[in-house]
C-alpha cells in the first residue's frame, strides 16, 4: 500500500514539474535561436523568473466562458486534455528493477489509448465554444489524430514484433544497440506522428494562430487556456520518454544500471529538445500537405518497417 502510494506520489511530482522545465526551456531556446529579448529579462539572470510571470499573468486573468457555450463541457475540456499524460507517465519505466510507477502487461496498448483521449479535450474545446474558428480547430484536429494514429500504432507495432512482448519494460530488457539503426524508419515515424498529435509546429494547423486563432482555445483565457498549455508540455514529456523506451533503450547507456534513470531523463530531454528546435526552425505546412504526408509519407515507411522487422526476426530466428 505504501509503495503504492509512493509511486503515485512521485508520478505526480514528475507530471508537475518536468513540463514546466520543458516549457522554462523552450523559452530560453527560442530566445537564443531567434534572438528574442523579452524571455531574457524577467527576473534578472537569464531570464529566470519568466515562467513565475507567466503563471502570475494567466492566474490574474478573468475566467471568461462565452454566453453561447456549453457551459460543462467547456469547463471540462482543459482537464479531459491534460490528466491522460498523467495516467500515462504511470506506465512509463524509467529504470531496471521495477522503476516504474505501475507494470502493464499490454503497455504499449495502454498509453497508445490514453494519449488519443487527450485529444478529445481539444475537440471538445472546440464544439462547445460556440466560435466558428473553434469549431474549425476541432475539425482540424480530428482529421489529424485519425491520419497520424495509424503510423504511431504501426511503429509501436513493429519494435513490439523485434521485442516479442507489449510490455514496455519488457521492450527495455529486450533492446541491444544494433536495434537503433534497424528500427531507425519506425522511431522516425513514431516521433513525427507523436508530434503531429500534439499538433506541434510544423503540424500546427489545428492551432495556427495566425489563420484560424489558436482554434479549439480561442474563447479560453486565464488558468483554463494554461492547462491547455500545460498539457502540451506534458505531451513533449510523455512522446519523448515514449521514443525514448521503445526505440532508445531506456535505461541502457554506460553507466552502472543503478544511474540507468539518468539516461532515461538524458534521452527524454535531448528529444524534447529537437522538438523545440523543430518549432523554431520548420514553417507550418498546409492542410493538404499535412495530410498527404500522414498517407503517402508515414503510412508505408511504417509499413516497410514493419515488413523489414518480420524478415529480420525470421532470419534470425
Amino acid at each position: 500500500m505504501i509503495d503504492t502510494l509512493l509511486r503515485c506520489v512521485a508520478t505526480l511530482a514528475v507530471f508537475l514539474v518536468l513540463p514546466l522545465v520543458i516549457g522554462q526551456t523552450e523559452h530560453k531556446v527560442m530566445a537564443h535561436m531567434q534572438g528574442r529579448l523579452g524571455p531574457m529579462y524577467a527576473g534578472g539572470f537569464h531570464g529566470w523568473a519568466q515562467l513565475v510571470a507567466d503563471g502570475v499573468k494567466f492566474a490574474q486573468k478573468e475566467d471568461i466562458v462565452p454566453a453561447g457555450a456549453d457551459r460543462k463541457v467547456f469547463q471540462l475540456a482543459p482537464a479531459v486534455s491534460l490528466l491522460p499524460y498523467l495516467v500515462v507517465l504511470l506506465a512509463i519505466p524509467v529504470g531496471p528493477g521495477g522503476f516504474v510507477g505501475q507494470a502493464i502487461d499490454a503497455g504499449i496498448f495502454f498509453v497508445l489509448a490514453v494519449m488519443g483521449i487527450g485529444v478529445l479535450g481539444s475537440l471538445m474545446a472546440g464544439w462547445a465554444s460556440a466560435n466558428k474558428f473553434s469549431l474549425l480547430g476541432g475539425l482540424r484536429t480530428a482529421a489529424q489524430l485519425m491520419s497520424y494514429e495509424l503510423p504511431m500504432l504501426l511503429a509501436a507495432a513493429s519494435v513490439a514484433m523485434a521485442a516479442g512482448t507489449v510490455s514496455l519494460p519488457g521492450i527495455v530488457d529486450a533492446f541491444h544497440w544494433w536495434w537503433i539503426p534497424w528500427q531507425a524508419l519506425g522511431a522516425f515515424v513514431f516521433f513525427t506522428a507523436g508530434l503531429a498529435e500534439l499538433q506541434r509546429p510544423p503540424f500546427d494547423m489545428p492551432v495556427a494562430d495566425s489563420e484560424i486563432i489558436f482554434g479549439a482555445y480561442t474563447e479560453y483565457t486565464g488558468l483554463r487556456f494554461a492547462f491547455f498549455l500545460l498539457s502540451e508540455y506534458a505531451g513533449i514529456l510523455v512522446v519523448s520518454a515514449l521514443t525514448t523506451v521503445l526505440f532508445l533503450g531506456g535505461w541502457h547507456g554506460p553507466m552502472p544500471d543503478s544511474l540507468g534513470w539518468l539516461w532515461t531523463l538524458l534521452k527524454t530531454f535531448a528529444l524534447a529538445f529537437v522538438v523545440i528546435w523543430l518549432r523554431v526552425t520548420y514553417p507550418r505546412l498546409r492542410e493538404d500537405q499535412l495530410m498527404r504526408f500522414a498517407w503517402t509519407g508515414l503510412i508505408p515507411l511504417a509499413l516497410i518497417q514493419l515488413a523489414l522487422t518480420g524478415i529480420v526476426k525470421v532470419a534470425i530466428s
